[in-house]
């Protein structure tokens, strides 16, 4: 009796089957389509022109495909470059940039001179300046050190906090590197 049912539902309307299926795969469309949105945003963003050690890049891919930036950078034209580089991407219909450029400071840049010094010069540390980007960036506001991005090991991280203390005129130092183990 019910596949007599099921088979008068079909005949009567042969579209609702795939109907009832199309909810889920447009579920999975816009799931491909927010992966793509967020691996092309961070393909722009590492290769702005003026991106460096000095800066800390981060963004957000909401569900409609709105990119939300952050972070602190030292140049306001990596803040106006890197809204501009991920307006552009297919399916973004907004950017909110919320990047703070750092206020300029001839005491900020020679303490981020030689907290760079201090983690890249370091034995343990140097593999990590061979990189086109060095993963470990130094953002320094006011005296305040805040170190941001990935190293391979806690004794990295450690070590890296360690250096990045021993700075003269270094009031604090916040420790956000993340322990990545497979690089």
């Amino acid at each position: 009796m019910k596949k007599i049912i099921l088979a008068l539902v079909l005949a009567i309307f042969p579209g609702w089957q795939f109907m009832a299926a199309q909810p889920a795969v447009d579920a999975q469309l816009d799931q491909r389509a927010l992966q793509r949105i967020t691996k092309e945003a961070h393909h722009e963003l590492v290769l702005l022109p003026y991106y460096g050690v000095f800066d800390n890049l981060a963004y957000q891919v909401a569900p409609d495909g709105t990119i939300t930036l952050l972070g602190q950078v030292v140049n306001p034209v990596t803040k106006s470059d890197a809204e501009r580089s991920v307006k552009n991407i297919e399916g973004v219909p907004k950017v909110v940039n919320q990047i703070e450029v750092l206020p300029p400071s001839p005491m900020d840049d020679g303490i981020r001179r030689a907290v760079f010094r201090a983690i890249y010069r370091n034995a343990s540390l140097s593999l990590y300046a061979m990189r086109a980007v060095p993963p470990i960036h130094i953002i320094v506001k006011n005296g305040h050190v805040t170190l941001v991005g990935v190293v391979a090991t806690q004794m990295d991280k450690q070590l890296a906090g360690i250096q990045a203390k021993s700075v003269p005129y270094v009031f604090s130092v916040d420790d956000q590197l993340q322990i990545d183990g497979g690089k």
